[in-house]
């Protein structure tokens, strides 16, 4: 990759853990010379002025080489919806739990956002999942989740691929999660690990009421529907995590698996299998 030029940043909502790594940044962008633009939100948070280096309070689109992401995957998620599409990749630094998607660790902050303004990282191209409803349309990096609504009875949901049902659950919900998501949601209801990489997307249901209720992994080219049976109760769906509308009885949403969407970036050694060694520990152990 060539060096890092132009560059934003966005941190999850606890300034005073990032602000350290903000100043490293800030740093490093000016000894290599390259511009820091900042939006008014992060701007605010971090309490910027306009210096060397950095320019505050910017909107609108900008021609940037990068995005560094500080927070967990839910921050790096952001990141990565903020700018699918767009060629600029997201180099994630893990200040949350897990942080499955940061390529490095908070304590190798510095390391890292010098390895990425000298170029020397590479880039992985992450699908998504376009979801299609009448309330709208979204995109999911990790997963769409359905879920019944507090107080509510379980939900109870068919789902199909094409024109063929293939099932109907009554359940809490279900996850739809792509390669990335898969160690998400889907990994809690006992669904398959999909390796980075893997065209294609895989469906796993919430406490399900049913002693044959399986996931599915969808092929890329397919359509995956699912259908609100209910009579009388709503679901809620989330993208990424977050609530974006509900599910009225009777109504149904439409799901696509669509390729490269966000962009990665990675220092070496940090692929997908390093991160779910580290991260969940090893797959098998021997006694």
């Amino acid at each position: 990759m060539n060096p890092v030029r132009t560059a934003t940043v966005l941190t999850h909502r606890r300034p005073s853990e990032t602000r350290p790594a903000i100043e490293a940044l800030l740093a490093i962008a000016r000894e290599v010379g390259a511009v820091l633009y900042v939006d008014p939100d992060e701007t605010r948070k971090h309490r910027l002025e306009h210096g060397p280096g950095l320019e505050v309070d910017v909107e609108g689109r900008i021609d940037l080489d990068i995005c560094f992401a500080l927070g967990g995957d839910g921050t790096i998620l952001t990141a990565l919806r903020r700018f699918a599409g767009t060629g600029v990749p997201v180099f994630a630094v893990n200040f949350g739990e897990i942080g499955f998607l940061a390529t490095v660790d908070r304590d190798d902050a510095r390391f890292g956002f010098e390895r990425a303004f000298a170029g020397r990282f590479e880039v992985l191209s992450l699908p998504g999942i376009a979801l299609c409803g009448t309330g709208g349309d979204w995109l999911a990096i990790n997963d769409v989740s359905m879920h019944r609504q507090p107080g509510n009875r379980v939900a109870d949901l068919a789902y199909a691929v094409g024109e063929d049902e293939i099932g109907r659950v009554r359940c809490d919900g279900l996850a739809v999660a792509t390669p990335a998501g898969s160690t998400g949601y889907n990994l809690a209801n006992g669904g398959p690990v999909m390796a980075w990489g893997v065209a294609g997307f895989v469906v796993s249901f919430i406490a399900p009421h049913s002693l044959t209720a399986r996931a599915l992994v969808v092929a890329p080219t397919d359509v995956l529907s699912v259908h609100n049976r209910s009579q009388e109760e709503s679901v809620d769906v989330t993208v990424d995590g977050r609530p974006v509308c509900t599910l009225p009885p009777d109504e149904q949403i439409e799901a696509r698996f669509v390729d490269a969407q966000g962009l990665l970036a990675q220092v070496a050694g940090a692929n997908f299998y390093h991160r779910l060694r580290e991260k969940f520990g090893r797959l098998s152990s021997m006694h």
